[in-house]
């Protein structure tokens, strides 16, 4: 397990990709209404927080900046954190699984599939990443950040094996809390 201080990790509202089930990865796409309204949600889940940090740190891909400004009201300038991107998905940005599947024979279901696309980041550049982020980490913060990376950051602040991380659901419009080695979903 490793050892952090507390944290609120947010993932960025839907955005017409997901709705349409493509990758995005480093590419971007626009939240939908719904994604606007589920950051307004995590904003109201955040506002009921009574100790809630003060230190927020957001990627800088446009969904999660957008999913900031909605949610994270209370801070003026959020810290924008390179470490904190999406998996790069190299050429299967854009496409979706049903076209990834058509070039690919890889199974689904443990998420190793992620980190074989042609261009894209390996498995041990994301952990480099989240592992950067973490170790530099020294207060209690909030976190805007994407499915893979959100992934990553908490199966590595709950100790899990790589299979375990990518069992971890990836829900928009809630916030994971982690705390004292235990992650619980507002």
């Amino acid at each position: 397990m490793f050892d952090h201080p507390e944290l609120y990790i947010l993932r960025y509202g839907e955005t017409i990709w997901n709705r349409q089930s493509r990758y995005q990865g480093r590419k971007d796409s626009p939240l939908t209404q719904k994604g606007r309204q589920q950051a307004v949600r995590q904003r109201k889940l955040l506002n009921a927080i009574e100790t809630l940090p003060r230190k927020v740190f957001v990627s800088p891909l446009g969904r999660t900046v957008e999913t900031a400004r909605l949610a994270v009201t209370f801070v003026e300038h959020p810290i924008l954190d390179d470490c904190l991107q999406e998996l790069n998905f190299g050429k299967w940005e854009g496409a979706t699984k049903q076209e990834i599947s058509e070039q690919t024979n890889f199974s689904f279901e443990d998420g190793s599939w992620y980190f074989t696309s042609p261009e894209g980041e390996t498995f041990a550049m994301i952990l480099a990443r989240a592992l950067e982020f973490l170790n530099h980490l020294d207060e209690p913060a909030v976190v805007v950040t994407h499915g893979v990376t959100s992934r990553l950051l908490r199966g590595l602040c709950l100790g899990l094996c790589q299979s375990d991380i990518f069992k971890l659901p990836i829900d928009q419009g809630c916030i994971y809390h982690l705390a004292n080695g235990t992650e619980t979903i507002l």
